[in-house]
This record gives structure tokens, sequence and C-alpha cells, in this order.
């Protein structure tokens, strides 16, 4: 068996009877003219070159025969010797050489078929006519396809030197606000908001990939179910049960979570139990989780905190008067429950640059001439957990700093200087470097309790991911506790973290874990909230409008909850 095939080595896979030769030897012709400008830098022009193909699966003469059919037939170029002398540019190497002058031997096919075939083809082996006008064409077009590269590659050059701009721009453009008319979605696969989206970086927590792995031999419901019964023997014993050894990472679970009921509230909007074809994704099962939380810590909250960027407010923004949350706070502040900010903003000194970030809240205070019983009850802890702040009892209502004696622990207290600034002078060095090995230009900036790394151009989600992480991994012998986060705009190493300042400060107000909630967008491996799972009950929300919908629902809660007061 024969086809004629371009000057380079290749394999092709067809299908049809094995037969019918000329079909076979057609679909190659039409290969060779799919591949004439490869083949037009490796041989001469008007010249094809000859080639033999053997079929490499073993096949029974009595199966040529009956006309059986293989749906794919193997065709491998076993040599490339051209009708002339190589192609210009050309060097054949020894082993072409052999290659070429090795007879073609098909037991299959033929056992007397030991001697090169000759160059000529007999009438028998005519190619079809389709095939001979497209290897004619093929060749016809050698000297056409040049200059096409030629021009090619001299347009590839042109734009490689305008590439940097290019990407520079688009870099620039900023990302499509999730409440836009397009709802988030980006416009084209070239908008920078694609090139810039955070993935499945920011959709990382071990509990809901298995929960979501379950939905291949479970329904929704039927996961819930089973999850609700291990995490009852979870809290019962949270080192020998169930669902640690099938989730190793999980922590503790300070209330019970109803996730069957929570799951049917949320099944009334979103369908999940009527699909077919589309299963639940991370964010509906995070929201399932959220719904059961809400409801289980209605009933006993004292303490609500919240993180500050992306989640009462947009990244790089402050809580202005028209923010929704504002009232909330207030609302859950009249209802006899602490709230407290909790954020890696640290100003050491300046309580003013603390009130810039909460100035709509503060100016409602002042507007409603909340008593001090009301106002009493919020708090800002700041740089992760360096700074406690609380409103004070003058008519201005303004920020003053609680001392250290009065709410730090033990441990915080015992930190010493000396192993505090040789931590942040490791994570500088470390940022720097990371920063000149991904080519990112960084302004780095150095504080009394924290350092950290702010690009000067644009960047990608996954590059301050890179930065953190690696800091991570350096420091993991420090004798300071740190906190090296991605704070989605630059990466900052704090010290401590915001499960001691969420300790200290439930013990500074007299609360226990199961009557604290924590409400935080950044609970991945490089994000700050998600120390905070260790230490009282979690929301993680993605942005301030999902803060906003579950502080409604957990309002809601608390105001059933009092016109049905609990009676033994």
């Amino acid at each position: 068996m024969k086809a004629l095939l371009e000057y380079h080595r290749c394999t092709l896979y067809v299908s049809a009877p094995l037969t019918q030769i000329p079909v076979i030897d057609f679909m190659t012709a039409r290969f060779v003219a799919m591949n004439q400008r490869l083949g037009a830098q490796n041989r001469q022009e008007g010249q094809i070159g000859q080639y033999r193909a053997t079929i490499s699966h073993a096949i029974c003469p009595k199966h040529l025969q009956a006309g059986s059919r293989r749906p794919h037939t193997r065709l491998r170029c076993v040599g490339f010797q051209a009708a002339g002398a190589p192609a210009p540019g050309r060097q054949t190497n020894s082993k072409d050489q052999s290659i070429a002058s090795r007879p073609t031997q098909s037991k299959d096919l033929s056992s007397t078929d030991q001697q090169p075939r000759p160059a000529a083809v007999t009438a028998n082996q005519a190619v079809p006519v389709e095939a001979r006008g497209a290897l004619q064409e093929a060749s016809g077009n050698a000297v056409a396809a040049k200059q096409q590269d030629a021009e090619r590659m001299q347009a590839a050059e042109e734009a490689s030197t305008s590439g940097r701009e290019y990407w520079q721009e688009l870099l620039n453009v900023p990302e499509i606000d999730g409440g836009s008319a397009l709802g988030g979605r980006a416009r084209s696969a070239s908008d920078a908001a694609v090139l810039r989206r955070k993935g499945h970086l920011k959709e990382q927590d071990r509990l809901i990939e298995f929960l979501l792995s379950m939905h291949g031999t479970h329904t929704s419901l039927e996961a819930m179910q089973k999850l609700d019964r291990w995490i009852v023997e979870h809290r019962q014993d949270p080192r020998r049960s169930r669902l640690k050894r099938m989730v190793p990472s999980v922590g503790a679970f300070f209330t019970p979570l109803k996730l069957t009921e929570a799951f049917n509230e949320y099944d009334e909007f979103f369908a999940l139990s009527r699909r077919r074809f589309v299963p639940p994704n991370f964010a509906e099962m995070r929201h399932v989780l959220n719904i059961a939380q809400v409801h289980s810590s209605a009933k006993k909250l004292r303490l609500v905190t919240f993180d500050a960027d992306g989640t009462l407010y947009a990244d790089g923004c402050h809580m202005e008067h028209d923010n929704e949350m504002v009232g909330h706070i207030i609302s859950l502040m009249r209802s006899g429950i602490d709230v407290a900010i909790v954020t890696a903003a640290g100003y050491p000194g300046q309580p003013d640059k603390f009130e810039e970030r909460v100035a709509g809240l503060l100016a409602a205070f002042r507007k409603l001439r909340l008593p001090n019983e009301i106002t009493d009850r919020f708090h800002i802890m700041g740089g992760e957990c360096n700074y406690l702040l609380r409103v004070s009892r003058g008519a201005e209502r303004r920020l003053e700093f609680v001392p250290d004696e009065e709410w730090k622990s033990a441990a915080m207290m015992s930190w010493s200087e000396e192993a505090i600034q040789a931590m942040l002078t490791s994570a500088e060095a470390v940022l720097r470097d990371t920063a000149s090995r991904l080519r990112l230009p960084v302004t780095v900036v150095r504080k009394e309790r924290a350092v950290g790394a702010i690009p000067e151009v644009p960047t990608v989600y996954e590059v301050l991911e890179e930065m953190a992480i690696t800091v991570q991994s350096h420091l993991v012998d420090s004798r300071c506790p740190f906190c090296a986060f991605n704070g989605g705009a630059d990466v900052f190493v704090d010290v401590g973290n915001k499960s001691f300042g969420l300790e200290a400060l439930m013990k500074h107000l007299g609360h226990t874990p199961s009557e604290a909630l924590h409400v935080g967008d950044r609970f991945t491996a490089s994000g700050n909230d998600a120390i905070t799972r260790d230490c009282c009950c979690i929301l993680w929300v993605a942005n301030p409008e999902e803060t906003d919908f579950f502080i409604k629902l957990l309002l809601t809660d608390l105001r059933r909850l009092r016109m049905q007061p609990y009676i033994e």
C-alpha cells in the first residue's frame, strides 16, 4: 500500500475500509494540501517526495478480502527519499538515510514484496484525479507560501515590540463590577476582566470540595442529610469522627448546623434539587452553609465581627453614609450585640486614619445621638491584632485607642521587639526577591508591625498569590507569629493574626466562641480570615452585597426570636 505525503515526518489517522486504498490515498492528498506551507520549506519547487507507508496494525488477509473496517487505520511515514536530490537547506542525517534506503516489509499485505518499489506509479496504482489535483496545487503554491511566511514573520517581529504595551493596556482596564448591567459577566474573551479573574483561587475549602464530590454518588438532599449526621458526630468527638477521617483539615463546629433545612430553603429559589444536568457549584454550597450558620448563631449571638475591604465595602473604598451596612450595624448594636471591625489596616498612634475608613458610620452615631450604652458596643481591631479602638463618650464620637494592658493576652504581650523586627526584616527580603523573580516592580512599605509590597503596575491575582504563599513558606520557623496574605491589590505581612485579635477581643468583652460570628471574604490559604475558623463561627462572603444579604437574614432571625421568647 502506498501513500503520497509531504516531505516531513507525520502520522495520519484515517477512517476508511482497508480495501478502499484510493480513498485512503485521496484523504492523504487532502492532508498534503492542508500542510503545504510546512512542506514548502523542505522540498524543491515542482518536486513531490515519494514515501512508502505501511499499516502498523497486523491485519489478516481474510479481513481484507471480507472488506472489514478498522475505525482508525494508522499510516506512518517510514521513508522520505525524494524523487531527486534532497531539498535545498535540508541535510539528511545517517538515521534518515538508513530509513530511506530500507525496503518496506509488510508481511500482512504481501510476503514477496521485499525490494523498494520504483518511483514510477503504475496504472493499477494510479492516484485518483482529485488527489493528483490537490498535490499539484500544493506544489504550485510553494513560492507563494514562502512569501507569506516571510511577511508573517516580519509582522510578528513588529507586534512583539508593542506586546508589552498591549497587555499593560488590558490590565489597566478595571474589573467589571458585579452589580453592573452585565452582572459581572465578561464582555468578550479578550476582556481584561477575564485575564484578571480570580478563578478558583478564591474558592478553596476542603469541606465544600468534599461536599461537591459527594454529588457524584448522591443527590444534593442526600449529601446534606449525611453531612448533618456527620457534623453531629464530629461535635461529640472531633478527633475520631468519621468527618475528620474523610476531611482531615476540618475544624471545630461551635454551633449545630441544620444543613438539610438550609438546603431546602435555598432550593426554593435556585432549584438545586430539580436540576438534571448542572450540579451545584462551590458558591451555592457556601451559601447553604452560610444560611445554616446564620439560623444557628442567631439563637445566642453576642458578638459579630467584620472584615473591612471586600466585606463591608469594596477594596480600596471606605464606609460612606450611604452604605447599607451602616444601618445594619446600628440595628445589631441596638439588639444588644457587640460589633467590631477586624482589619489588617494598622495606623499606630493615628486614630484619625481609622476614622476615615468608617466616617459614614461615625457620622450616623452623631446624627442619631446614640447613647453611650449603644456606642460602647462598637470596636475596631487594627493591624490584625495589634491595635484596639473604641468610640469615645464625647459628643463628637471620635475613636480612641484602648491601652494594650487592658485587652492584650499574655502571649501577645510576650512578643519581643527583637523577634518582631527580625521577622519583618526576613519578610521584606523575601518580598523583594519574589517580586524580582516575578519581574513585578513594587513599592515596599515598612510599618511598626507590618511590611508589604504594593505593585507599581497592574498585575493579576495569581502573581500576588505566589508572593503571599512564598513568604508563608519562608517564615515557618519565625519566633514571632505572623500573617502573610494576599490583599487582592497588595501583599502584606503582619505581626500576629486575626485569631489572636478575636480571642483577645472575646475575652475582653466576655464572650465565648459559640456566641461570636466572624464575617469575611478571604478564607483561602493566602487569606487573613482563614485563621478565624479555629476561634469562632464564620460566614464566608464574596463581596459586600453578600454581606448585606446575610446580615439582613440574621436581623430577621433576631426579630423573630425576640417576638417568640424561649420558655422552659
